[in-house]
């Protein structure tokens, strides 16, 4: 980190995908009454979360990494958060077995409120309106007082992302998250009607390997990593008064700390190497996330690993990949081969999502599940030619039982999305969707083990 950064350099910087403030004396009030709230997170779990990270670039833990495209006042209740969190981690679970290593959990929650947008305006009926930034900024209603920015909503955003934190924390601790319980849950999924035997046979070899593990006297009772997880938090750190008035001195290593989430990501929109966005990111001491897509160069990607990971440090940078599906090989391997040829400690993640997104037939925006596969295969692929680590996947998800993305074995067509459509921006895998793809990464990772072990 610079000596010269403060967190509120960025203020020098060119502003991108952020709103102007009408009422500066408002703005300025509700900075300061977030500066003195306690932070939502805490140095030691940020760098707990950096040395798990290191962990997953070396090939030594796998990340998976998901949640709500964007976060809700309105939906916000228990029970999202409990179905959300209850997938992630069966998906855990399989991709473990897949991939015989730790799986680190991070979530797309309490925190991921604010979203970019394509247009700063959108036209409805002939009518023009700024376009919907998320609910930490403005309201989705189509109305002109709605989409005016009102930084009120930062408290709203802070006290639910509280909120949601401390149930995250109980299910994390509470037994809720215990392996029997989680596994039980995804032999129900595996065994249910629509899904095929390959992932009954799966759920049948985990269950062989709990019982051998049990006989072995190895279980829940006197096991607490079998009953407790560690969970994180993540999101885009794209509203950076808000990201400022959360940033805190660590008392231990007295360092700045973004104190809004463990682990913050820069979007692809938004990572100028010398805008606004990527400077606050380089001075604060969390895991830092950059989306990389298909207009990223090699020049710009060496330059923003210098300015955010200037010591090389494993663990500190995330690089997640979001070309989609058939462009993958036009744009990893180049990128690739370039920080492997300078040698640089980075995450390669796949982001199979954002590049993926098209406007269905219905007139619904939406995305296919063959086209994510396909994008998490060709991710593996390229990483298996260049000998390199793929070290996780990222997806837009819910533990809802929504119709926004087409596909997978219990089949959601074109007609079937305006059934449970409900999502303010992007299209969501559902719970079925999310629990598939985990089982088909979990077989893509065995595969891949048993491929080096015969090589070596």
């Amino acid at each position: 980190m610079s000596k010269a950064w403060t967190k509120s350099g960025w203020r020098s910087k060119e502003r991108i995908q952020m709103p102007t403030y009408p009422d500066a004396a408002a703005l300025n009030a509700v900075e300061a009454r977030l500066s003195s709230y306690p932070p939502l997170v805490f140095a030691g779990e940020a760098r707990q979360l950096r040395a798990k990270l290191a962990e997953v670039s070396r090939g030594d833990a796998f990340l998976l990494q998901g949640g709500d495209c964007a976060e809700s006042f309105s939906e916000f209740n228990a029970d999202l958060i409990r179905d959300t969190y209850k997938v992630m981690l069966q998906m855990a679970v399989v991709l473990t077995y897949g991939a015989k290593v730790p799986v680190v959990k991070i979530g797309r929650v309490a925190g991921q409120f604010a979203k970019p947008r394509s247009a700063d305006m959108e036209t409805v009926d002939g009518v023009e309106l700024p376009s919907y930034r998320g609910d930490i900024i403005n309201e989705l209603d189509f109305t002109a007082a709605s989409r005016i920015p009102n930084p009120k909503k930062m408290l709203t955003a802070y006290t639910q992302s509280a909120a949601s934190l401390n149930l995250i924390r109980a299910f994390s601790m509470g037994g809720f998250a215990d392996i029997a319980r989680v596994h039980e849950w995804n032999q129900g999924f595996a065994k249910s009607a629509g899904t095929t035997d390959k992932y009954s046979q799966m759920a049948d070899r985990i269950s062989d390997a709990l019982d051998f593990m049990e006989a072995a006297g190895v279980d829940s009772d006197n096991t607490s990593s079998l009953h407790t997880v560690n969970f994180y938090t993540s999101h885009e750190a794209l509203l950076l008064e808000y990201e400022e008035a959360l940033c805190r001195m660590d008392s231990t290593s007295g360092l700045p700390v973004a104190g809004s989430g463990h682990m913050l990501w820069i979007g692809d929109r938004t990572r100028q190497p010398d805008g606004a966005h990527v400077e606050f990111a380089s001075g604060v001491q969390n895991p830092i996330g950059l989306k990389c897509g298909p207009t990223i160069t090699n020049d710009d990607l060496m330059k923003l690993i210098d300015k955010l990971n200037p010591d090389n440090e494993a663990g500190r940078l995330t690089l997640i990949a979001r070309f989609g599906a058939g462009n993958v090989g036009d744009h990893l391997p180049r990128l690739v081969k370039a920080v492997q040829a300078e040698g640089r400690n980075v995450v390669w993640t796949c982001d199979p999502m954002h590049g993926n997104t098209i406007k269905s037939s219905s007139g619904y925006k939406t995305r296919t599940f063959d086209s994510i596969l396909r994008e998490v295969r060709e991710f593996f692929g390229v990483h298996a030619a260049e000998g390199t680590v793929p070290g996780g996947v990222h997806f837009e998800m819910t533990g809802k039982d929504v119709t926004e993305c087409t596909g997978g074995v219990r089949a959601v067509s074109d007609e079937d999305l305006s059934s449970r459509y409900h999502t303010a921006c992007d299209p969501r895998l559902n719970a079925s969707q999310s629990l598939e793809l985990a089982f088909l990464v979990a077989e893509a990772l065995q595969q891949r083990r048993d491929e080096k072990r015969k090589a070596g």
